[in-house]
């Protein structure tokens, strides 16, 4: 399966902690044959946000979260083993990441010109990610997002730093990982188990979900 990826060459140089490193982006989509048994080819996720988007999301994000699934600091059994280093060694997390924060998934469907064979035309199709659109005040979901949640995700909910990108991400997984964050079994930020979420109302959370479908097009 093709990918697109934003940074045209196998070796990517990135910045962690002031040092350059080079991440091998073709070992990357290597590493990716395992991850897409649940998150897709194309990093798209699976089973309706039971498996969250991975492409896409910030590299320092996605290095984190792996390497606190590894030390248990973030509970989740079935990626426990699959981060591991004799199976995923520091290197590879590098890899990965660089590799999946590369990748670009269309918000709208393609046209097509007629000069494609079906194979393109389903690999085109399948680099789509639509999240259908929530119920909610997007008026007041725009004006919370903006005021409690863009410092760190960004004013257009694409994440930055050791942030996540939130935009064109599941509205039932991002549901869920609030539960997790409101019941303490998440840290949220920097409060530890009480923070920015807990101030706020069921109504004004699926507020800002509704508003993050609402943009998810707007992102490209």
């Amino acid at each position: 399966m093709l990918l697109s990826v934003r940074v045209p060459v196998l070796v990517a140089a990135l910045l962690w902690g002031g040092m350059t490193f080079a991440a091998d982006l073709e070992k990357g989509k290597e590493i990716n044959g395992t991850c897409a048994a649940c998150h897709g080819d194309n990093g798209q996720g699976g089973k309706k946000g039971e498996y969250p988007r991975i492409a896409g999301q910030q590299v320092k994000y996605l290095e984190s979260q792996l390497k606190n699934f590894r030390a248990r600091t973030r509970i989740n059994i079935p990626m426990f083993p699959y981060t591991q280093e004799r199976e995923l060694s520091d290197e590879d997390i590098k890899d990965i990441s660089a590799y999946l924060a590369g990748v670009e998934l269309d918000t709208k469907m393609p046209t097509y010109t007629g000069n494609e064979d079906a194979l393109t035309r389903l690999q085109m199709a399948d680099r789509v990610m639509i999240i259908p659109r929530a119920e909610g005040d997007l008026a007041n979901g725009e004006k919370l997002f903006q005021k409690q949640c863009a410092a760190c995700h960004g004013k257009a909910g694409k994440g930055r730093g050791m942030f996540p990108m939130l935009v064109g991400q599941y509205t039932n997984y991002l549901q869920r990982q609030v539960d997790l964050y409101l019941k303490g079994d998440r840290p949220h930020d920097e409060e530890g188990t009480v923070g920015v979420l807990n101030g706020l109302k069921a109504q004004d959370i699926q507020d800002i979900l509704a508003y993050l479908t609402s943009i998810q097009d707007t992102n490209k």
